[in-house]
């Protein structure tokens, strides 16, 4: 059986990936807010195939899969290491922008954002893959909202 390629959403707020097992099979991986990581999870599999264009699912190419993804991650997660170091570079331009009373970033600003953004996302995903492996996590995460408490 063929494998299909990737697909990508958002779901209600959160990214969601769809992709197939080795036999062809729909596997569904949504981001959990308060890990910053895809944890299976089939049930939007039907609501998404099932959709056509709403506020609450719509589909995502990939780069743009991405950048919501380091978005999302960004706003709700604080910890240490060099993957929140890198957010923090993202926080420090959105604050000069505002600072400078500026709307939008120069294209420049904006492809550095973005790469940094799938930086942080390969970052993540080899992460995941070290966890995966039994290894012991490189870096502890925390929710936002606990750390400005």
């Amino acid at each position: 059986m063929t494998t299909r390629a990737a697909e990508y959403y958002m779901y209600f707020g959160r990214t969601f990936k769809l992709d197939t097992t080795p036999d062809g099979q729909w596997v569904g991986y949504l981001l959990n807010w308060d890990t910053g990581e895809f944890e299976i999870d089939n049930d939007p599999i039907m609501p998404i195939s099932g959709a056509t264009s709403s506020s609450d699912i719509w589909a995502l190419d990939k780069e743009d899969f991405i950048w919501r993804t380091e978005e999302i991650r960004a706003y709700r997660l604080r910890g240490d290491g060099p993957i929140f170091a890198l957010y923090d570079t993202i926080r420090a331009m959105f604050a000069q922008r505002e600072s400078e009373g500026r709307k939008l970033f120069t294209d420049e600003e904006l492809a550095l954002i973005k790469s940094i953004r799938r930086r942080t996302f390969a970052m993540w995903e080899a992460e995941t893959a070290r966890r995966a492996a039994g290894e012991p996590p490189t870096f502890s995460v925390r929710h936002r909202w606990d750390v400005e408490q």
